[in-house]
């Protein structure tokens, strides 16, 4: 079993729903969530003419790899009603594996730990509210 932190975020529809079926779709792709971080609302990051987000960092358990645990996360994202849209643009959910374990990843798909952990501060108090113990 893996201790994997999580980051949920959303700013379009009904926010608090989002995040609530995010964490409920990830129990039935698998993961067991441990703790959860206080919900926040921030301000939208790289494209600014959008709607504030709630966002939440959540500690999970997985059995399995990152890359599945990348898979379940789109497979959570889609069933959420997430469509392509610009980079940083709206979305409806957001789901980004911030820390697997205290492993170093980079794949052509995937970058962990995620590579601007260090630019948002709700992912920095989120993970330091759960008490995150890795180095990012």
């Amino acid at each position: 079993m893996t201790i994997a932190y999580v980051g949920l975020g959303s700013n379009l529809g009904r926010r608090a729903r989002n995040l609530s079926a995010a964490r409920r779709r990830l129990r039935e792709k698998g993961a067991r969530v441990r703790r959860q971080s206080s919900v926040v609302e921030t301000e939208p990051w790289g494209v600014t003419d959008q709607p504030r987000f709630l966002n939440q960092v959540i500690e999970i358990d997985w059995r399995g790899t990152a890359e599945a645990l990348l898979l379940a996360a789109k497979e959570v994202e889609r069933a959420g009603g997430r469509r392509p849209t610009r980079r940083w643009g709206p979305r409806v959910i957001d789901v980004d594996i911030l820390l697997f374990d205290r492993r170093r990843i980079r794949t052509a798909t995937l970058t962990i730990p995620h590579p601007r952990i260090r630019e948002r501060e709700f992912v920095l108090s989120g993970l330091a509210e759960l008490g995150a113990k890795a180095s990012y």
